[in-house]
């Protein structure tokens, strides 16, 4: 992309040749294939400026630009700027697969069909890039980027972060202090400098060779090297104040005043070129065929435009048909230039230019909008559940908004205002945000129809509070009973406040409160949502229920495959937990986690995606992952929502049982015990006596460990509505053995195969035989335990299925078959040692020594448990033990003995050493 050869001698770009020349290489440079770089610089300082410059230059040489500027009236319009940015190439969008062509065609207005996935028009645009730039090298520029629409924004951010490698590259600029989703997304970025001094006087002189050099002085040490005050302060002086003859102003504006000088150069304008201005302003996008149709087909256009043009407030792209304004702060002054009355025609003549795009045309007639107007705020509610299908919260939260404001009747105002706090509160975190919505839909409205997004919106206020869970559930069956007698699945409300209710249910761990929810759900005509009718089997009492609802689950996959909404997609994720069927969805799960790492997904979905990711790393032996998920939800819990904390507590205990980290395990499960019951949360009470009894048996506790699997469940039953019961009854199982419990243990296995349980999953199977193996006579054991290792698929829950071998391994040894024993043995003692499970291991390796086989020898980490090896790394990173024992859930008198127990077999006496001895350790691994 060379071209800065051009620009070595332009002066009107005194002081930012370098600038343009750096950024030119920049792009040039090999190394730099496929990179974005991001200009930030203060409003005026020539960031315009410097993109034109560039695009001439690389233009020059070669390379097409396609750009878009953010705009202030368009950042609520979902992908205004994405429209602007592929404009110039729509042609050739038919050349894309017809996928691609499809999604792209509908985000941006160009065709009907179902609201495209994000991760699908992300890689539709980057095709359509790649496709171009296979003729020549491709520059995106984006100006202005806070005000670029989120959905645009979220779009082009994840296509710059995929350019590398390509002959694409990508260049932005934004005002120093703006807000804006690019910021730290990997992007280069560069801050554009006011000029100096030397090349401030020499543009003064360019532009205003009578200036004094007196006055000259003044207005540079006045504009303080911005260009833009450079250029228009001595436009408001008077020819003798120019010349020095009188005396300047005591302040020369600056600042806000400084925008006041482009109204003066807009009002000198004709009427007819301030209309075209005014509609481009409002428009946004600058494209000359909807302008044309909104001034009424008028053929003096090309004069108007003339006009501006010569005024240098704007700019024509012939080859792409499009206007632009040379600074946003025209744009700005032509508005302010403008009447209430002015602008009401323009953008009603824009919507009338834009009818086959509902969704812009809806913006437009809400801006000209001056009284309530129901059909106005129809058409924004429908905008707004667009925006929504495409996973864009944000924007249908603002589109709500709006349509409330619009709303003449006060229940309809309370409504829409109702299902933003909905929003803002299920999926965009801000939970401030939607206490505020919900206070103007009860003022709005009191005590009107608005009760059920109202409701479903306060229970995620309230959880995220300190509420007692059990007044979220009165307040959300209120107003669902409220809503009857008839219940229409066609109410998108009702459904949602009942997948609120499902999960409130849940989370209480109450069987009492489920029967409002099941009751409701069975009422829905003319038949539940699937995903719905899915989950009501499936998610509160799967013992009982889930074996029945498996012939639903081809349709929710169906319907799952196809979604593009991620609300659809975690709550299907929900629905099929129980089933072990996470697994099926991980890559879509992965989409929702990626964007929101990307800061365009929402974040419940967020969260969402991460919960289930976590638990199925952990079933599968991802614990790596698994621990670094739950590391990131826990963080993400901080950001406003730290009701759901728990569950990423519950992964890891998970890990410190598996570990054998049983002191750390104990301290945090008792600490979600302890918040659980307190705020009437009994599933994260019921999470912890689950995990924790993994903790007791990783520990050798099986006393405790039988407790708190019986604090889950009795043995001999599956209590109902426990559904997470089912993960823990081979570990029921298994405490009751080794505690003498034979008869208990019996009478488990016995109800979960009079319940079924077997046929809801491969894992069920495989764990249910080997539950049968674990209390069984010697010969049918081992059948027991050869029949669970042989279940389709059984491998694929590492830990689980490693746990069986060794219980088989255990008891052929006992039996007398030592040879036999060794294989099973040996491969659990190899699962056991790549997830880290050092209790499980150890035991796998004195059953070996016991059938006659010494254990390969121990690498030399293992010198140290996980445990003791993640207290030395923190304590050789410099944190004190009290640190180190809050980051653990340890004492710090705990982490002093296991300092103390680890300096002998590290061979080194003092805590100084060590960072050398880790060093060794890696070393010799």
């Amino acid at each position: 992309m060379s071209g800065s050869e051009p620009w070595s001698r332009r002066s009107q770009i005194v002081g930012r040749i370098q600038d343009v020349q750096w950024v030119c290489a920049f792009f040039e440079d090999e190394s730099s294939r496929g990179r974005g770089l991001h200009v930030v610089g203060e409003a005026g300082v020539g960031k315009t400026t410097l993109l034109d410059a560039v695009t001439e230059a690389v233009r020059a040489s070669g390379t097409r630009v396609l750009r878009a500027d953010g705009v202030e009236f368009e950042a609520d319009i979902s992908f205004a700027g994405l429209h602007q940015i592929l404009m110039p190439v729509l042609d050739d969008v038919e050349h894309l697969p017809s996928e691609y062509r499809q999604a792209l065609l509908v985000a941006l207005g160009c065709g009907t069909g179902p609201a495209p996935d994000q991760l699908l028009l992300v890689n539709a645009t980057l095709t359509l890039l790649r496709q171009t730039a296979a003729e020549a090298p491709l520059l995106l520029i984006v100006d202005d980027l806070p005000w670029l629409d989120r959905a645009s924004a979220v779009v082009l951010k994840l296509v710059a972060r995929r350019l590398s490698g390509s002959q694409i590259g990508f260049l932005a600029a934004s005002r120093t202090g703006g807000e804006n989703m690019f910021d730290r997304s990997g992007l280069y970025e560069i801050d554009l400098a006011p000029l100096d001094d030397d090349s401030a006087h020499l543009l003064l002189a360019a532009r205003y060779p009578g200036l004094a050099a007196r006055v000259r002085a003044r207005v540079v040490a006045e504009a303080r090297g911005n260009p833009l005050a450079l250029m228009e302060l001595p436009e408001e002086l008077t020819g003798p104040q120019q010349t020095a003859q009188e005396e300047l102003p005591a302040v020369l504006p600056l600042g806000e005043r400084l925008r006041a000088l482009f109204v003066t150069r807009v009002t000198v304008l004709t009427e007819a070129a301030r209309r075209l201005l005014l509609l481009a302003a409002l428009d946004s996008t600058g494209d000359l065929g909807v302008l044309h149709h909104a001034a009424g087909q008028d053929t003096a256009i090309l004069a108007d435009l003339a006009t501006a043009e010569r005024g240098r407030l704007v700019r024509m792209d012939t080859a792409a048909r499009r206007l632009t304004f040379r600074h946003p702060l025209i744009r700005s002054a032509v508005v302010a230039a403008s009447t209430l009355a002015e602008r009401r025609a323009a953008h009603l003549a824009l919507a009338d230019a834009l009818a086959d795009r509902p969704e812009r045309q809806a913006w437009h007639l809400a801006e000209a909008a001056i009284k309530p107007d129901e059909q106005v705020a129809q058409l924004l509610q429908d905008a707004g559940h667009s925006a929504l299908r495409r996973g864009d919260a944000a924007g249908a939260v603002t589109a709500l908004t709006r349509a409330a404001d619009l709303s003449p009747s006060g229940g309809d105002r309370s409504r829409r205002l109702a299902e933003a706090a909905y929003l803002s509160a299920e999926a965009t975190g801000d939970i401030a945000g939607a206490s505020e919505l919900l206070r103007r839909a009860q003022h709005a409205d009191p005590g009107g129809g608005a009760a059920l997004y109202a409701a479903a919106a306060a229970v995620y206020v309230l959880v995220n509070t300190e509420a007692d869970l059990g007044t979220a559930h009165q307040l959300l069956v209120g107003a669902i009973e409220a809503a009857g007698p008839v219940y229409d699945v066609g109410d998108r409300a009702l459904v949602d406040a009942l997948h609120t209710l499902q999960l409130v249910c849940w989370w209480s761990g109450r069987e009492e409160l489920w029967a409002p929810f099941v009751e409701t759900v069975g009422r829905l005509k003319p038949a539940p949502p699937p995903v719905l009718a899915l989950a009501a089997r499936t998610f509160p009492d799967p013992a009982r229920t889930g074996v029945a609802a498996l012939s639903r689950l081809d349709e929710v996959r169906e319907v799952l495959r196809r979604t593009p909404d991620p609300t659809v997609l975690v709550r299907g994720a929900t629905a099929t937990v129980y089933l072990d069927r996470v697994g099926e969805l991980r890559d879509r799960l992965w989409e929702l986690v990626r964007l929101g790492r990307d800061g365009g997904g929402q974040v419940r979905r967020h969260l969402g995606a991460l919960v289930h990711l976590c638990m199925d790393d952990f079933l599968t032996g991802e614990w790596e992952e698994a621990q670094q998920l739950a590391d990131e939800g826990a963080a993400l819990c901080d950001t406003g929502y730290p009701f759901f904390a728990w569950y990423f507590q519950y992964n890891q205990v998970l890990l410190h049982g598996a570990r054998g980290e049983t002191e750390a395990g104990d301290a945090l499960a008792e600490r979600m015990v302890r918040w659980g019951t307190r705020r009437g949360v009994g599933t994260a009470a019921a999470f912890a006596h689950q995990a924790r009894t993994l903790v007791c048996l990783g520990g050798g506790d099986y006393e405790a460990a039988y407790r708190h699997a019986t604090a889950l469940t009795p043995a001999g039953s599956v209590a109902p509505y426990v559904a997470h019961a089912l993960w823990g009854a081979y570990d029921l199982v298994e405490a009751a053995v080794r505690t003498g419990r034979d008869t208990e243990a019996a009478a488990h296995v016995r109800a979960l195969h009079e319940l079924g349980i077997t046929r809801l999953s491969d894992r069920y199977a495989m764990l249910v035989s080997g539950a049968a193996g674990l209390c069984a006579p010697d010969e049918e054991a081992i059948a027991h335990f050869e029949h669970a290792l042989s279940v389709p698929g059984a491998d694929r829950w590492v830990f689980e299925a490693a746990r069986i071998r060794l219980a088989l391994g255990e008891r052929l040894r006992r039996t007398g078959a030592k040879g036999p024993a060794r294989e099973p043995l040996t491969a659990a003692l190899d699962l056991f040692s790549r997830l880290g499970a050092a209790p499980w291991a150890e035991r796998a390796r004195k059953e070996l020594r016991a059938a006659g086989q010494t254990s390969r020898p121990q690498t030399t980490p293992s010198l140290l448990t996980p445990q003791e090896l993640e207290i030395a790394h923190l304590a050789a990173s410099g944190l004190s033990n009290k640190q180190i024992g809050e980051r653990l859930y340890l004492s710090h008198r705990t982490v002093g003995a296991h300092l103390y127990k680890m300096y002998p077999k590290l061979g080194i006496t003092t805590r100084a050493a060590l960072r050398d001895a880790l060093t060794a350790l890696d070393d010799a691994a």
